[in-house]
């Protein structure tokens, strides 16, 4: 529903400023608009296509991965920590199995495995709800971890820089990787706070201060690099992590003996299947921002902002990546759009366009994953849940912005 005036709204205002600016006597103002509604219906198009082969490789390893096991065993690894996290659900409860394989399979990128397991677990929390129509603790933790979207592997991301012609397409994994582990952090200290939940027991001190410990020893060790060192030792530990990945799904699997080739066959199949089914949502969207920059309307919003920033003595080449800040919380498919946007007209290997995609690798879909995942059971009062998510992306954004000029920075 918020998509649908989002979307709307690209086009009013855009026909607006066309208006406006036709008055000022540019007669070709919609002539572009026009002209940028064709160009981004090709430019989504061939975007999409150009995905397939990367989303067919990611997918097929994920499938070799989830069927090996990998999934259960990082569900094991962070049980310790959950248990803390979820202090009103039964102990050995079977949602806590579903909650595992959620979070698991959301820091692997299987998207398709995270969903029904995240309804899942809704619908057995709702069984221990004794206010159907209210969001309860657990309820709203299992939310923020999601909506704070820590991933591992933002295969997406990586596939659409590897398209628009990057350069070196894994240079952001580092900085997304540390950005969505500050919102995460975040999300899990708010709620834990809000939720009155002790922090300081020994499991979950040591779980925040090892997440702690992690950002700043990486950003204290990128930090004291040159920038031509910095980009050497990012491609290097990015790629290096990432192959490591796939030889580890693929040993997991022929010691499971699991058929690794079938298995990632069967996952290709998906990969070329969500190729495709994401090119509508593409079309709709890039057309939308299309429109809305044609006619000035976000160059317009950009300088405004700019102006503000310039006003308070800051630096302002992290504006032109903002829209996709502000939309991540709105919608996926929108931000994603306005990445895609910003990498088609800064470059993907500008600050704008590297920054656009750190941001939409910081943070999950808030509103759309609260929609979903409350809808599901029925829940209508969710408390203290969107303040808790925001804030969570909040601290994702700043985090994207500080760590993008520490890695990408001028």
């Amino acid at each position: 529903m918020v998509l649908n005036y989002i979307w709307i709204a690209f086009f009013v205002i855009a026909f607006i400023f066309g208006a406006i600016q036709l008055v000022m006597g540019d007669t070709t103002i919609f002539k572009a608009m026009v002209d940028s509604t064709f160009d981004s219906s090709k430019t989504a198009f061939e975007t999409s296509i150009g995905l397939t082969g990367i989303l067919s490789l990611w997918l097929g390893i994920m499938k070799i991965g989830e069927k090996a096991g990998m999934v259960n065993v990082l569900a094991r690894a962070l049980s310790p920590v959950f248990t803390k996290l979820f202090p009103d659900i039964p102990k050995n409860h079977p949602v806590m199995g579903s909650i595992f394989m959620n979070i698991a399979s959301n820091m692997l990128g299987l998207d398709n495995a995270a969903t029904p397991t995240g309804l899942k677990a809704m619908s057995q929390m709702q069984e221990l709800n004794t206010k159907k129509d209210t969001a309860t603790n657990p309820m709203i933790m299992f939310l923020v971890l999601n909506t704070s979207g820590l991933t591992i592997i933002p295969t997406t991301i990586l596939a659409f820089r590897a398209t628009y012609g990057a350069a070196s397409p894994t240079d952001v994994f580092i900085p997304i990787l540390l950005a969505t582990t500050v919102a995460t952090l975040t999300g899990i200290i708010i709620t834990s706070l809000w939720q009155r939940i002790n922090i300081f027991q020994p499991v979950l001190l040591t779980f925040i201060f090892c997440l702690c410990a992690f950002v700043g020893l990486v950003i204290w060790g990128f930090g004291n690099m040159d920038k031509d060192t910095m980009a050497t030792v990012t491609n290097l530990s990015g790629n290096f992590i990432l192959f490591s990945v796939i030889l580890t799904f693929i040993v997991a699997g022929f010691v499971k003996k699991i058929n690794v080739y079938d298995a990632f066959i069967e996952g290709a199949k998906e990969g070329f299947t969500t190729a495709v089914r994401i090119i509508p949502y593409l079309v709709a969207i890039l057309v939308g921002v299309g429109v809305f920059r044609a006619s000035g309307a976000m160059d317009m919003l950009i300088h405004g902002i700019s102006w503000c920033m310039q006003q308070c003595g800051l630096n302002t080449d992290f504006v032109g990546a903002l829209p996709t800040a502000f939309m991540k919380p709105l919608s996926g498919s929108g931000a994603r759009g306005l990445m895609l946007e910003s990498m088609k007209n800064y470059g993907p290997d500008s600050f704008v366009g590297r920054l656009s995609c750190i941001f939409q690798g910081s943070t999950d879909t808030t509103f759309y994953v609260l929609a979903v995942y409350f809808g599901s059971v029925s829940i209508k009062y969710t408390r203290h849940a969107v303040a808790c998510g925001l804030l969570a992306d909040l601290a994702g954004v700043i985090a994207a912005i500080a760590i993008a000029y520490t890695f990408f920075g001028n």
